[in-house]
C-alpha cells in the first residue's frame, strides 16, 4: 500500500481541492507516482471516470475536482479516486454515488444511517488507488471538529483512523478568524482525533505575511501544532476547473468586454466549469446571474447549464422571471445555448412520469425549440468522442444525464456524438442545445462558435492553460510550504 497525507479542513471551501491538486503536481515533479483521493464528495459538479475491471461500464461519476486532481497526478481518473459521491436534488436529499454508479436516493438523516455500509466502499477504493503508487494525497470534506457526525464519519477523521493516515489541518484566513477556527478545532475534537493531526497551513494569505508571525505562535501556544508554511492567495488558481458553487456567488459580474455572456444561477447547477474555457477568452465577460437579479439586457449569449433537478429549476426559472427575460433576449437577436438540464428545458415541456427527479411530473418548457424530454430511469454516463453539425468540427467531452429527447426540431441535430445525432439548433441557428459538457473546451469549435457570434477568440489552448495553472499552483506551494515535511509525514 501507498504511503499517504491528508488534507483536512477548519470548514468548507478553505481551499483544499486546490491545495490537493497543487502538491498532487509538485509531488508529481519530484518524481513520485501520486494519487488524489477522496472519502466522500458532495457535488453536482460530476466528471466522468474509469470503472476499472468492468469492461461493461462506458464510465462511472466522481467529483470534478478529483478529475483535476487525477490530472494534476498526470494520470487517468478512476471511480475509486472519489468512491462516494452525493449529488443533492433537493435541500434535505441527495443522490447517493457509490464506485461511479448510482446507489440510491437519501435523505440527510437516512445516510447518516447508510455510513456503516458505504465504509467498506470507501476502504475498498482507498486500497484500490494505492496500487501501483508512491503517494496518496487524500482530500477531506467539510470540517473534522463537525462532532455531531463524528461516530458514522467516512469523509474525515472517520477514514484517518481507520486508515492510520495523517492529516495536516488548513485554516482560510481570507475569510477572518483562522486563530479561533484552528485553535478551536484542536479543543473539541476528541485526544484520538487530535493525536492525527500533525500541523496546520493557512491558506489565502494576502499582503505581507510577516504580520501573521504573531498568529503562529498564537496557535503554537493553543495547540503545540506546527505551522507548514503561510499560502498567498493564489491567482492561478482562478484559471482551474471550480466545483463548488460557492465561487460562482463572486463572480456576479467582471470586466467589460466583447461578448456578455448571462449564465442563470440554477438552485441545482451542475457541471458549470462548461464555462470556464469561455470565461478564459480575453473578449469574453461571463456573468453568472444570481436568483431576484434580471438576466442583463446587453448580454450577447445566454447559456442555461446543468442541471441535477430539471423540473425544479425550470420552476424556479420561470419564479425569477427569467423566462421573460429570455423571450426578449430573444426578440433582440441574442442567440442561446442549453447544455444537458439546459438543453432540456429549451423545449415545449418535460415530464418525470415516475417521479425520478420529484414530486412534480409535467411541466411547460421554455418553448424555444420544438421538442419534449421524458425522463427515465437509465443514465448515460460516458466520454464521448462528438462532431460539431454547424462548423464541421471535432468535439470531445461528457455525457452526464437521464431522459430521452424527441422531437422535430430534432432533426437538425447540434453535434453527432458516437455516432448518433444529438442535440437541436433553432432554424435561424441562434439557439442551439446539446447533452454534451466540455464542448467549449474544443479550441477550434469555441474559436469558430465566438466568430458566428462576431467576436473574436483569443487562439487559447484551454487544456494547455489549465496545466500551466497547475504548474504555477504547484510551484507556489513549493515556495511557500515546507513540502519536505509534508510529504515527509506520509506513512
Amino acid at each position: 500500500m501507498a504511503k499517504a497525507i491528508m488534507l483536512q479542513g477548519t470548514g468548507s471551501d478553505v481551499g483544499k481541492t486546490v491545495l490537493v491538486a497543487g502538491l498532487c503536481r509538485a509531488a508529481k515533479k519530484r518524481g513520485l507516482k501520486v494519487r488524489p483521493f477522496k472519502p466522500q464528495n458532495m457535488s453536482n459538479n460530476a466528471a466522468v471516470a474509469d470503472i476499472p475491471g468492468d469492461n461493461n461500464a462506458a464510465g462511472g461519476e466522481i467529483g470534478r475536482a478529483q478529475w483535476l486532481q487525477a490530472i494534476a497526478c498526470g494520470v487517468a481518473p478512476t471511480v475509486h479516486m472519489n468512491p462516494v459521491l452525493l449529488k443533492p436534488q433537493t435541500d434535505i436529499g441527495s443522490q447517493v454515488v457509490v464506485q461511479g454508479k448510482v446507489f440510491g436516493e437519501a435523505r440527510a438523516r437516512d445516510y447518516q444511517a447508510m455510513k456503516g455500509r458505504l465504509m467498506d466502499a470507501v476502504l475498498e477504493s482507498w486500497a484500490k488507488v494505492g496500487e501501483g503508487a508512491d503517494l496518496v494525497i487524500v482530500e477531506g470534506a467539510g470540517s473534522p471538529a463537525e462532532i455531531n457526525l463524528r461516530s458514522r464519519d467516512i469523509a474525515n477523521m472517520g477514514f484517518a483512523t481507520r486508515a492510520n493516515v495523517p492529516v495536516v489541518l488548513v485554516g482560510d484566513i481570507d475569510r477572518g478568524g483562522v486563530i479561533a477556527s484552528v485553535a478551536g478545532t484542536h479543543l473539541i475534537l476528541p485526544e484520538k482525533d487530535r493525536r492525527m493531526i500533525a500541523g496546520y497551513l493557512i491558506n489565502k494569505f494576502r499582503g505581507d505575511v510577516s504580520l501573521f508571525d504573531d498568529g503562529i505562535k498564537a496557535i503554537e501556544k493553543f495547540t503545540g501544532w506546527r505551522c507548514f508554511g503561510v499560502v498567498p492567495w493564489l491567482k492561478a488558481a482562478a484559471r482551474l476547473p471550480s466545483e463548488d458553487s460557492v465561487v460562482l456567488e463572486r463572480l456576479v459580474s467582471g470586466e467589460r468586454r466583447a461578448l456578455k455572456v448571462a449564465v442563470p444561477m440554477l438552485g441545482r447547477i451542475a457541471n458549470f466549469d462548461d464555462l470556464d474555457p469561455l470565461k478564459a477568452e480575453p473578449q469574453v465577460e461571463v456573468v453568472f446571474v444570481p436568483p431576484g437579479q434580471r438576466l442583463p439586457e446587453d448580454a450577447g449569449l445566454v447559456v442555461i447549464p446543468g442541471s441535477k433537478s430539471t423540473i425544479g429549476d425550470l420552476l424556479k426559472f420561470r419564479e425569477n422571471g427569467w423566462d421573460r427575460d429570455l423571450l426578449a433576449h430573444r426578440k433582440r437577436g441574442g442567440h442561446v445555448v442549453g447544455i444537458c438540464g439546459g438543453f432540456q428545458m429549451l423545449g415545449r415541456v418535460v415530464r418525470d412520469p415516475d417521479g425520478i427527479e420529484g414530486s412534480v411530473t409535467e411541466t411547460e418548457g421554455l418553448g424555444l425549440l420544438d421538442f419534449e424530454t421524458v425522463m427515465e430511469p437509465e443514465k448515460i454516463v460516458r466520454n464521448s468522442s462528438a462532431r460539431s453539425v454547424q462548423f464541421d468540427l471535432p468535439l470531445e467531452g461528457y455525457e452526464i444525464h437521464l431522459g430521452r429527447t424527441t422531437g422535430p426540431d430534432m432533426a437538425r441535430p447540434s453535434a453527432v456524438i458516437n455516432g448518433a445525432d444529438d442535440g437541436a439548433v433553432s432554424s435561424d441557428g441562434k439557439v442551439m442545445g446539446t447533452y454534451l459538457h466540455g464542448l467549449f473546451s474544443a479550441d477550434a469549435f469555441r474559436a469558430k462558435f465566438l466568430e458566428s457570434l462576431g467576436v473574436k477568440g483569443g487562439g487559447i489552448d484551454y487544456r494547455a492553460e489549465v496545466e500551466r495553472a497547475l504548474d504555477e499552483v504547484a510551484a507556489e506551494l513549493e515556495t511557500h510550504l515546507d513540502c519536505d515535511a509534508i510529504f515527509g509525514l506520509a506513512r
